[in-house]
């Protein structure tokens, strides 16, 4: 377990350096000057010249480069070039939001997608299979910023059970956890119509392995052998499933964010790429790429507690 462990700490690291190089090289190849973007096309040079050395955009880019990566390692994520704020307190501030939606989307999805899924492979053919598979796939062909604003038509403006938009805070923790009921449901739709048709189709297929014909004739019911035996070895996959979707749903809900108002790492990212706000666009992104490898390396970590076979290899 020592060595699978450590080869996964080394990926982990290896990673993150390339990730961090190619996001540093493709936000600075992008096209326009946050400097001539703040001040306006009508900025003097010499006063051009100032904001860049004062932002230090007029360094060597490897230079540049460094001091950003030395600076994240310390929790330095930089200051904003439009806000002049540090980066780390505006990131930690949209994190309460976007971290809570995400995981509330999560729950969500796993509460609809584990018994549709469970449903679908024990009356495969059947009427119960045929109904969660046209379910699942209407879920994934609905786009959720629709799926959203149909939420807030029904649910904000017809039936006032749920604010139609903002985030009141954390002060209020039953009011927060309303305004973010209609985003983390119209985010949780696709992803559990998604994880419902991975776990059906790869736990009707663990049904069809030889072990679980020998469970079933030691004198197991076959209710008994699908939790047992059955649901365990096919969630190995669906784990895959719920790292990726995490890593969506933290990055991801800038349409829905965007929708209701919600003043996430979405938002921000959105916000910060339309003024050109480079630093804080590289901080963001590459704290989102750290947690899709982190959620990665969560998820190996998993597969070796469910598969002693990988463990051992």
């Amino acid at each position: 377990m020592l060595a699978y462990l450590t080869r996964r700490l080394i990926s982990l690291v290896v990673s993150l350096a390339v990730a961090s190089a190619v996001i540093f090289a493709v936000v600075e190849i992008a096209p326009g000057d946050p400097a001539s973007y703040m001040l306006g096309i009508n900025a003097q040079p010499e006063t051009l010249a100032a904001l860049r050395s004062e932002l230090g955009l007029d360094q060597p880019k490897a230079q540049r480069y460094l001091s950003w990566v030395g600076g994240m390692l310390t929790g330095d994520f930089g200051l904003s070039y439009t806000y002049r704020t540090p980066v780390a307190g505006m990131v930690a501030d949209r994190l309460w939001i976007s971290l809570p939606l995400a995981l509330y989307a999560l729950t969500l999805a796993v509460l609809l997608a584990l018994p549709a899924g469970i449903l679908g492979a024990a009356y495969r053919g059947r009427a119960p299979d045929l109904a969660v598979m046209s379910f699942s796939q209407l879920g994934v062909a609905i786009p959720n910023f629709w799926f959203a604003m149909l939420l807030v038509l029904l649910f904000a403006i017809t039936w006032r059970v749920f604010p139609s938009g903002g985030f009141p805070g954390w002060d209020d923790p039953v009011q927060a956890m309303r305004a973010l009921t209609l985003p983390a449901i119209a985010l949780a739709l696709p992803q559990g119509a998604i994880l419902a048709r991975v776990l059906r189709s790869t736990l009707t297929d663990a049904l069809t392995e030889d072990y679980i014909r020998t469970a079933r004739a030691k004198g197991l019911s076959r209710a008994q052998t699908l939790w047992r035996h059955g649901l365990r070895n096919a969630l190995i996959p669906v784990l895959t499933i719920l790292g990726l979707q995490f890593s969506f749903l933290l990055a991801g809900g800038i349409i829905i964010e965007q929708v209701f108002y919600l003043p996430g790492l979405g938002r921000l990212i959105f916000q910060a790429i339309s003024q050109r706000d480079l630093i804080v666009v590289e901080s963001v992104v590459m704290l989102l790429v750290f947690a899709v490898i982190l959620v990665n390396f969560l998820t190996d970590l998993a597969y070796a507690l469910a598969d002693p076979r990988l463990r051992h290899g």
